[in-house]
């Protein structure tokens, strides 16, 4: 590999964004692609497929048939609240191959004890957030139902651009949100990507059903970023 393309390869990795080396594998000659970059045509699809999938292979394109080297961040789950759902959750995204945070000031529910091997810290999102940062590679759930824990990393989410952004509450609670989001100079183009009601629509009634929608509508949201449509 050429010098310089692993040289940007290794920063794109550094700072958890999507790379791809595609090499010719007749003549050797490669490039790097990002995941924001325009490819067109056949091309285009096969790099589109292979970032949705993290699956690196070789494709035949216009004759050519090319190695495409996918590097991909592994996906995160952040969530807000140590409640119920949480617990199960977090047991459903580790299955899923997702690093899991939980994040809740109340300290009488963010204990070790309920969640036994998880990373959990007992401070307020903003505090925590501010060391360990989201990006697009991340899914936040909101799930505390209270506004001074919830909209903090919920507008965060929007504002970078995370891949997912989930809040617990009726259509009641989230219409008030929007509007406490407008207030606080979040767009409206932001606020269509909240998933709220959170979860794939299930009829799903207990904690346990509720964290399977969550990470089902996660898992969809992740895997179809960047088809049209999604």
């Amino acid at each position: 590999m050429d010098l310089k393309i692993l040289q940007q390869l290794n920063i794109e990795r550094d700072n958890r964004r999507a790379a791809m080396v595609v090499t010719n594998l007749v003549n050797g000659e490669g490039q790097l692609v990002l995941e924001a970059d325009e490819v067109d045509g056949a091309l285009g699809e096969a790099v589109q497929k292979g970032f949705r999938s993290g699956k690196s292979g070789v494709v035949e394109v216009e004759g050519a048939e090319l190695f495409l080297n996918v590097h991909v961040p592994s996906p995160r789950l952040v969530i807000i609240g140590a409640v119920h759902i949480s617990q199960a959750l977090t047991q459903i995204a580790a299955l899923a191959g997702y690093d899991v945070k939980v994040i809740d000031p109340r300290t009488a529910f963010a204990t070790p004890e309920r969640f036994s091997g998880v990373e959990l810290q007992a401070d307020w999102p903003e505090d925590v957030l501010k060391d360990s940062p989201l990006d697009a590679y991340t899914a936040l759930a909101a799930l505390t139902h209270d506004p001074k824990i919830d909209d903090f990393p919920l507008q965060e989410a929007l504002r970078v651009g995370c891949f997912y952004v989930g809040a617990l509450g009726s259509r009641k609670t989230h219409a008030k949100r929007l509007t406490r989001f407008s207030e606080a100079g979040i767009t409206a183009a932001q606020m269509e990507k909240i998933h709220a009601p959170i979860g794939l629509n299930i009829a799903a009634a207990t904690p346990s059903e509720i964290a399977i929608a969550v990470m089902a509508e996660i898992i969809e949201t992740f895997r179809k970023r960047g088809m049209v449509g999604s």
